[in-house]
């Protein structure tokens, strides 16, 4: 298996240095997956102008690209952090080659995830219990309302970037996906 995390918003100051994506990728990489994180147009040294989600659903296809080609036939993970979930994990329903899905920090308060209803992709989503972009309720229901399995972890007395408990963060990353992993070996 093959991974990418996807970071939050550029316009904020997000990055794919950010602690919440490194500590996905790290979980990931615990596991022996190949971790691909790279920035959004207009985001640390890439080129570009952000283009409000649209713009980076493609930036995110063409990472996902270029993952493919390098790990070809491998089964492919997409992860993504805010922004990142919500625009990565559009671009990860889509592909074929994604068969998992990691939504970290799901922006569910003034993001649009209906998307999400035609996408029988196992889903995980990692949440903090006072995230401010979130409400943990409006997560718990969407994901119970979207078809294929789905899992909420919940992180309790959290904020949006896991202060104080980022290592829950990879806890559950690593715990969702050991049974897959064995099976793979």
């Amino acid at each position: 298996m093959a991974a990418l995390v996807c970071h939050p918003h550029p316009v904020f100051g997000g990055t794919m240095h950010n602690k919440v994506v490194f500590q996905g990728a790290k979980a990931l990489d615990s596991l022996r997956i190949a971790v691909l994180r790279f920035n959004f147009r207009g985001a640390g040294l890439s080129e570009g102008l952000h283009d409000r989600g649209v713009g980076e659903v493609d930036d995110v296809r063409a990472a996902l690209n270029f993952l493919g080609e390098e790990f070809f036939g491998v089964p492919l993970l997409l992860a993504g952090f805010s922004f990142g979930c919500w625009v990565g994990l559009r671009a990860g329903c889509e592909d074929a080659r994604v068969e998992k899905l990691i939504g970290i920090g799901a922006p569910v308060n003034n993001s649009d995830f209906s998307y999400l209803r035609k996408c029988v992709k196992p889903k995980l989503f990692v949440h903090g219990s006072n995230d401010e972009h979130g409400d943990v309720e409006k997560v718990r229901q969407m994901a119970a309302s979207l078809p294929g399995e789905n899992e909420v972890v919940v992180v309790e007395g959290v904020d949006h970037f896991f202060t104080g408990k980022i290592e829950e963060l990879g806890k559950a990353v690593r715990e969702w996906l050991q049974p897959a992993v064995r099976h793979e070996s």
